[in-house]
């Protein structure tokens, strides 16, 4: 079987859809229609985790990210693939309970399971190179937020400023302000009207500070909901509102939730950064299993809420495609998107659901519970995968929901092949194909262990070799001298030494300045080949030395300063270290800004990555990640479009040709209709002849007559079936060379990890550097650990 193509999925094997017997025929599904949304439904046992498992599988080996979100536990499945297919493999992930029926014993039962998979495998056309090949396309990585029992998310970042696209979109600021709101006023068991106070109080206190640019922490939150930035809500007074007797309560309940032990689980990890949980940092794609089994209700809807804010907000940073960019699977949808209530969990969902499509985002949504969906809202879903359901009713609300969702018409016909379907069978209905196609799940690469345990995680977490990383980075050392001598205000200094200021963080207890040379100034970078116009602000540090070169600035570091931070004037309190002379002398302090603008032409370059084949430089501050990111996406979009032209280079050939296979087939009805006829009439003639009265000899000429014309009407038929046939080859030959043009077309490798880039300088020149400062900078230091640090 031929199915490893780019921009192709293999889910399965046809089948007969009057008898469901698998045929040779692969099922491949493009990868384009998922930016439409799929459904996958189907009772327990149906198959469903398999095929949805399959998807993911045929996502990654495609370069495509998945998010997978976990509420039952299932699917750190993808994280168990063993290439080499042996019993030791999975030994610890199999079920004691079941190898103990067995009467195998663990080992023997495993071997049993690694039999049964190697089998499995064979039977669908793979092996262990595909395996090999999965585990080198995308790292599977299981995350349990609450827990450390697999790779923690911290949710701190979950309450900062959206980016400038959310806050600029009224609607989807709004989303994300009541989603935010709801989910945490769920947890805390608090009023989650949108209309209630708490909720028009924590919604009020984000806005103000999300539109002034800043972040919220939950420990800020407390203090604001006592102290409200702000005297009113709506028309009428904060108190008459909400009296702060009243905030009190709600803040306590906040504050007991920060200071419970639990939640010290919450705020461990990575960062909930969709970007980060999809890419490594090389650019490799990511399978991203969220596990939610562990949470309470409140717990899973407050995290799933924060999660598919970010995801929206993700996806609207993205630049629009018609190619599929990442995937978001859920793997039980049930509760989180219902007909009627509004949980926190549906804006967001609907959001992505309508706007998605347009940036390559595509959602898969699984469920056993057909009944308790918003149809409605998934409307907007292009591809059903039905599987076997349980109860008539839930039969019936499905065909109900795909009269309108996805516009199935024959009702009857559907539901009587949905009510024979066997396990790991299932109908697929899609805008993208013509009628229904009935096939047979291929077997998945990763084993299905069932729900995996908090052990089980853990064993898994621990195999890995990425490393946590803290949600909250310890501040970077900028260069700090040693503390040699130091005093309660700064140091006279001479009228030819400009001085400035650097702020602080927190109270000046235990701050020291330490004095360091600042040179900022604006760099012009220009390249008409590379497409370049800018000019950037720079600020560089230095520590001054003693000797013939004072200052070295290629030793320095470039610092994110802005002059509105700086001041003239020096702030109360600290102490202040003494001042090297060569920070006296006027000569040596006249050469900084010169040796700068040296520095800055030579060292101080703008290097961009550039990419051969497709022509595309990244633009200026860009990391090499996100530049391999859209190199990878702009050669996925160029093979999709190659793909489409050749399928409408092809369009007209083939319907001609189809139009030539049917017309052969209908002169062959027609021929062999009359052949019938014909046979039927020299047989009454015979009859007549025998049976009849008359002259005897001239109905036995007649009928002699009719059976030679019979015999004609035969070789007609021949004729017509020997042009049915040339039409079906010729049709078929076509259909091989439109398959073969698209397979080259989909040769093109689209993995970000693969490409090979090259770097590209642009120089300015002296005239392209303008200093804007040249002077003395104290800069504010704290211990750290035996060390001073600059904070």
């Amino acid at each position: 079987m031929d199915f490893e193509k780019l921009g192709v999925f293999y889910l399965g094997l046809e089948v007969d859809p009057e008898t469901f017997a698998a045929s040779e025929k692969p099922l491949l599904y493009d990868a384009r229609d998922l930016t439409t949304h799929a459904v996958i439904v189907g009772m327990t046992g149906s198959g469903k985790t398999g095929l949805g498992i399959g998807l993911i599988e045929e996502a990654a080996i495609d370069g495509i990210p998945v998010l997978v979100i976990d509420p039952k536990g299932d699917m750190g499945n993808l994280a168990l693939t063993f290439p080499n297919l042996e019993a030791a493999d999975f030994e610890p992930w199999v079920d004691q309970g079941e190898a103990e029926r067995s009467g195998l014993g663990t080992h023997g039962y495993a071997a049993k399971q690694a039999e049964s998979w190697r089998a499995g495998l064979a039977a669908s056309g793979q092996g262990p190179d595909r395996i090999e090949r999965l585990r080198r396309a995308a790292t599977v990585s299981v995350y349990t937020p609450g827990s450390v029992a697999g790779r923690p998310i911290s949710i701190l970042r979950s309450f900062s400023a959206p980016p400038a696209a959310v806050l600029e979109d009224r609607d989807l600021l709004s989303e994300r302000l009541s989603s935010t709101a709801t989910g945490l006023l769920s947890l805390l068991g608090q009023n989650t009207d949108p209309l209630g106070r708490e909720h028009v109080l924590i919604t009020t206190i984000l806005e103000q500070a999300w539109r002034a640019g800043n972040d919220v922490s939950l420990a800020g939150l407390v203090h604001a909901v006592q102290e409200p930035p702000f005297r009113q809500i709506g028309v009428m007074d904060l108190e008459t509102v909400f009296p702060s007797r009243d905030r009190t309560r709600l803040a306590m309940a906040l504050n007991n939730l920060l200071a419970a032990p639990s939640f010290e689980a919450w705020t461990r990890g990575a960062p909930l950064d969709i970007q980060e949980l999809l890419y490594e940092p090389d650019g490799k794609p990511r399978v991203a299993v969220v596990t939610l089994s562990h949470l309470s209700d409140a717990e899973r809807e407050f995290f799933m809420t924060l999660l598919l804010s970010e995801v929206v907000a993700w996806t609207r940073s993205q630049s629009g495609t018609s190619s599929l960019r990442a995937l978001v699977y859920i793997d039980e949808l049930f509760g989180f998107l219902p007909p009627v209530s509004e949980p926190p969990t549906k804006k967001p969902l609907l959001t992505l659901l309508k706007q998605a499509r347009a940036f390559g985002v595509g959602l898969a949504l699984s469920t056993q519970n057909p009944v308790d969906l918003d149809y409605k809202a998934l409307s907007n879903a292009g591809t059903w995968f039905i599987g076997r359901l349980q109860t008539e009713r839930d039969k019936r609300r499905l065909i109900d929901g795909l009269k309108g969702a996805s516009g199935a018409s024959d009702s009857q016909a559907l539901e009587a092949m949905i009510s024979a379907l066997p396990k790991r069978t299932f109908l697929m209905n899609s805008v993208h194909q013509k009628q229904p196609v009935a096939f047979q799940t291929r077997w998945v690469m990763s084993y299905l262990a069932g729900p995996l345990s908090r052990d089980q995680i853990r064993r898994l977490s621990q195999d890995s070799a990425e490393t946590l990383v803290t949600s909250v980075p310890a501040a970077a050392p900028s260069p700090a001298p040693t503390l040699s001598d130091s005093s309660g205000a700064p140091p006279a200094l001479p009228r030819h030494l400009s001085v400035t200021y650097l702020p602080h963080q927190g109270g000046s207890d235990g701050v020291t300045y330490f004095p360091l040379v600042l040179a900022a100034a604006d760099v012009h970078y220009s390249s008409k080949t590379h497409g370049i116009e800018l000019t950037e602000r720079v600020f560089r540090l230095v520590e001054p030395q003693e000797g013939p070169v004072t200052v070295s600035w290629a030793e320095g570091e470039s610092v994110a300063l802005d002059f509105a931070s700086l001041s003239d004037r020096a702030p109360a309190g600290g102490s202040y270290a003494a001042l090297p002379q060569v920070g006296l002398d006027e000569r040596a302090v006249k050469s900084w800004g010169d040796d700068f603008v040296r520095w800055a032409r030579t060292e101080g370059a703008l290097t961009l990555w550039r990419h051969a084949a497709s022509k595309l430089v990244s633009r200026p501050g860009e990391e090499e990640r996100e530049f391999r990111l859209r190199c990878s996406m702009a050669a996925r979009e160029g093979r999709d479009a190659e793909v489409a032209k050749v399928r409408q280079r092809f369009a007209s050939k083939v319907a001609t040709s189809e139009r030539r296979v049917m017309t052969a087939q209908q002169s062959v009805g027609r021929e062999q209709q009359q052949l019938q006829h014909r046979a039927i009439d020299t047989a009454s003639s015979i009859f007549g002849a025998i049976l009849g009265r008359g002259s005897r000899s001239t109905a036995i000429t007649g009928a002699i007559r009719k059976a030679s014309s019979g015999t004609k009407d035969l070789g007609d038929v021949q004729r017509a079936n020997e042009k049915l046939r040339a039409a079906q080859a010729e049709h078929a030959a076509l259909l091989a060379e439109l398959e073969n043009a698209i397979t080259a077309a989909q040769s093109a490798g689209v993995h970000a990890e693969d490409l090979q880039l090259e770097t590209a300088t642009v120089r300015p020149s002296s005239r392209d550097v303008a200093l804007r400062f040249v002077g003395l900078a104290w800069v504010p230091h704290r211990q750290v650990d035996g060390r001073w640090v600059a904070r």
